[in-house]
């Protein structure tokens, strides 16, 4: 079996993974680098370009695991492309989305590569798209090589409780069998339940690492973390101040959005317009028409029907009064320039009265990392497009990740008893951490971490 790491870079970036057997070929992921722009963003397509691709199979519609999937059907027009059921009601609104952002940063910054693929792209290969329920073993060989006898590898997406429609990715073979973890919850969330990661006998696993340099809180629990969040809304509403939540439009808002929902059905907090953006709307519509297809809490509840969701415009972003206990809950989470939230944080800042409060990761290099560690009072870099600025509202971080808690999957793939593990979606420091783990409590698995295009053989 032969697997190839085609994230072009040696961090979380662009998850993709090429993976050779029997004679079939499969590419799982294919995904886009978030700090990288034009081509230098994309998988290293280059070092498989060459293959009979049988197929492409895509763990969830995160923008780093489904950016550049047009390309890889442009480069391999005879692979099926295959995904959960789920996430075949998201793909399309995820590509033309970044179609949209692609052509505004062509404009505002110059990237002459931009759009990397185009509407019109994705309206011509979507229909071909494949989509399964969780828990089918489907065959994905193309129909030449069944038709010379070759009998097909089977694949399974199995719920990974990380987003709607995140799958984990079972394949098997004559030879063995490979598992991919994608992005991995294994705790229940507000509305959608942890991952069913069960009855599993894997050769080779191949695992997220995104929390492996985190180390616990003591006592942590994800219920006390809510339960501050919730104290801190009601003390800056309470003061006439505005809450702004910057979350990723796609699980993140719908998850507070959950929870805004039920404490204001509980008297918690009053019932009031909740503010989100124009594209966390449309996710936070299929989300509500999935319920009852999606294995999740709450089923008989519905975001837009349940509370007074408002569409914020960039303008109103940019106008709109914010004193009177107003509640944001706007993209993009990391507060990325020319988006809603990167404006409202910075019209909110200044004024002691705001909370902006952070409910999932931050890059350090990105507006919302630098405001998570700027200290009240004192002028840090906010942006190039607004330079310094200086920091009195409430700021303050929630661990309410949709990503597994290190020990947990650590404890899972132990159990697992994988004879090789190949370590990817991580920086160097949380791999290391992992590495270093299984040498201790299960030294007969084989630890590799494939840097970018390197090709590993089990």
């Amino acid at each position: 079996m032969r697997i190839v790491n085609l994230n072009p870079a040696d961090d979380i970036g662009a998850s993709a993974w090429f993976v050779g057997v029997d004679g079939f070929n499969l590419l799982m992921d294919a995904g886009a680098h978030p700090k990288r722009d034009g081509l230098s963003a994309t998988p290293m397509y280059d070092r498989i370009r060459d293959e009979d691709l049988d197929a492409i199979a895509i763990s969830h519609c995160h923008h780093d695991h489904v950016g550049t999937l047009p390309m890889a059907v442009r480069y391999f027009p005879a692979a099926h492309v295959l995904m959960s059921e789920l996430s075949g009601a998201i793909v399309d609104r995820i590509l033309h989305n970044s179609v949209n952002v692609m052509s505004r940063q062509r404009d505002e910054l110059g990237i002459k590569e931009y759009p990397l693929f185009t509407h019109k792209e994705v309206e011509g290969i979507s229909p071909d798209f494949h989509y399964f329920p969780y828990f089918r073993e489907i065959e994905w060989a193309s129909m030449r090589k069944i038709r010379m006898g070759l009998k097909s590898p089977t694949l399974e997406f199995l719920d990974a409780g990380h987003t709607l429609g995140s799958s984990g990715i079972y394949v098997r073979t004559d030879e063995g069998s490979v598992f991919y973890t994608g992005d991995v919850c294994f705790q229940d969330q507000t509305l959608l339940k942890g991952a069913r990661f069960e009855d599993l006998e894997v050769d080779t696993l191949i695992m997220e690492t995104t929390r492996g340099n985190r180390e616990p809180t003591p006592g942590f629990t994800r219920e006390e973390e809510l339960e501050r969040l919730v104290e801190s809304i009601e003390k800056t509403l309470a003061r006439k101040g505005s809450v702004l939540i910057p979350a990723f439009a796609l699980g993140r808002t719908q998850e507070i959005l959950a929870q805004l929902a039920l404490l204001m059905q509980e008297g918690r907090l009053k019932k009031q317009p909740v503010f989100i953006g124009g594209l966390g709307r449309v996710f936070t519509e299929i989300y509500d028409s999935q319920a009852k297809r999606t294995y999740r809490n709450h089923p008989d509840l519905r975001l837009t029907r349940d509370l007074n969701i408002v569409v914020l415009d960039r303008k109103q972003a940019d106008t709109m009064k914010l004193t009177g206990g107003r509640i944001f809950v706007i993209t993009a989470g990391m507060l990325s320039e020319n988006t809603g939230s990167h404006e409202l944080a910075a019209r909110m800042m200044e004024d002691e009265r705001h909370g902006i409060f952070f409910v999932g990761y931050t890059d350090p290099e990105t507006p919302g990392g630098r405001l998570r560690e700027s200290k009240i009072g004192e002028p840090f870099h906010y942006s190039d497009g607004h330079g310094e600025l200086i920091r009195n509202c409430e700021m303050l971080n929630f661990d309410l990740t949709a990503h597994a808690h290190r020990e947990e999957l650590l404890e899972f793939a132990i159990k697992l008893k994988p004879k090789n593990i190949l370590l990817g979606h991580g920086d160097s420091d949380s791999r290391d951490w992992f590495e270093a783990q299984f040498k201790t409590h299960a030294p007969k698995i084989k630890i590799y971490q494939p840097g970018p295009g390197e090709t590993i053989e089990v």
